[in-house]
């Protein structure tokens, strides 16, 4: 059976207005065209629909029961075509996102801020969760996408590159190694060390970096959250080490910051995506936001 939302249209128009050529002025067809189409209708359902006399026409017992069927029908079809307009338009939709705290805390509140102000009709939603959480959201479908460390390959995510961020020390103003200006991996050698805790994705990359040069840190405290090693560092239980996403906390609780060398280590912040899923209108759209070498808002000198 291959009925149209046209022909449906005619049927519930020449019911209405009880005449072809009253239904033909009310759609702008022809009468030829109405007929036709009540015609290919019948002929789809194996119903007659209309009594039709010389100055007369009058719905059948079949079409007044499928009247009121084809109204809902044409309003449903209706309201799906008038959603998904919206949706293309943005005038509607969901965007989730999972991010590491420091990208769900310091880089996304400001894309979101102008992004619900050219799309208030858009929801949007942030997971802040860990590295690992992450890759596991979008993995499972709970996401649209993820902002994370760089990981190895996957075979059902993919990774946009976005960022660099670099490895520097955090410390108390009156720790003797803030009278330098930079820092490296050797002065920190005998420091009370505060780090990501071994399986952290930020934590592989910096032990991988430092292993090709054969260093090994001795860390005093590991822990889960960046938020943690500053509260430790202000605290006074020894040198944080964490890349320059915590500049701008830092600053304000008067920590310093300094540069290390030997080597310069760096994490590549990347934008994680499902392969097997592509992005709705909305998502894309946020996801423009996140260009390839824009310069995070907590960036800047101290």
């Amino acid at each position: 059976m291959n009925i149209t939302l046209r022909q449906l249209r005619v049927f519930v128009a020449v019911a209405e207005a009880g005449s072809f050529t009253r239904a033909g002025e009310t759609l702008d067809l022809p009468q030829s065209t109405i007929s036709t189409q009540l015609r290919e209708l019948e002929e789809a359902l194996g119903l007659r629909l209309f009594d039709r006399h010389t100055r007369m026409l009058r719905l059948t017992e079949a079409g007044a029961e499928i009247l009121p069927l084809a109204r809902k029908t044409m309003a449903d079809l209706e309201s799906v075509i008038g959603s998904s307009a919206q949706l293309r338009t943005l005038g509607c939709g969901r965007v989730s996102i999972a991010a590491s705290s420091m990208q769900a805390a310091l880089v996304l509140p400001r894309l979101m801020g102008s992004f619900i102000e050219r799309y208030p009709g858009v929801k949007l939603d942030v997971f802040d969760v860990s590295q690992e959480e992450v890759l596991s959201m979008v993995h499972a479908g709970a996401v649209d996408f993820g902002l994370g460390t760089a990981f190895a390959s996957h075979p059902e995510l993919s990774m946009r590159p976005l960022w660099r961020e670099t490895f520097f020390a955090y410390l108390r103003p009156e720790d003797p190694l803030a009278a330098r200006r930079a820092l490296t991996w050797k002065d920190l050698g005998r420091a009370a060390l505060i780090g990501p805790r071994p399986g952290n994705p930020v934590r592989a990359v910096l032990d991988q970096a430092l292993a090709r040069e054969g260093i090994s840190l001795g860390w005093h405290y590991e822990v889960s959250l960046p938020l943690t090693i500053i509260g430790m560092v202000e605290g006074g239980m020894g040198i944080g080490i964490l890349t320059d996403s915590m500049r701008r906390l830092a600053g304000a609780l008067g920590l310093k910051m300094r540069p290390i060398t030997g080597p310069v280590v760096q994490r590549e912040v990347v934008m994680v995506l499902h392969t097997g899923r592509s992005l709705s209108p909305a998502a894309q759209n946020f996801s423009d936001l996140l260009r390839p070498g824009m310069i995070p808002c907590y960036s800047g000198e101290e």
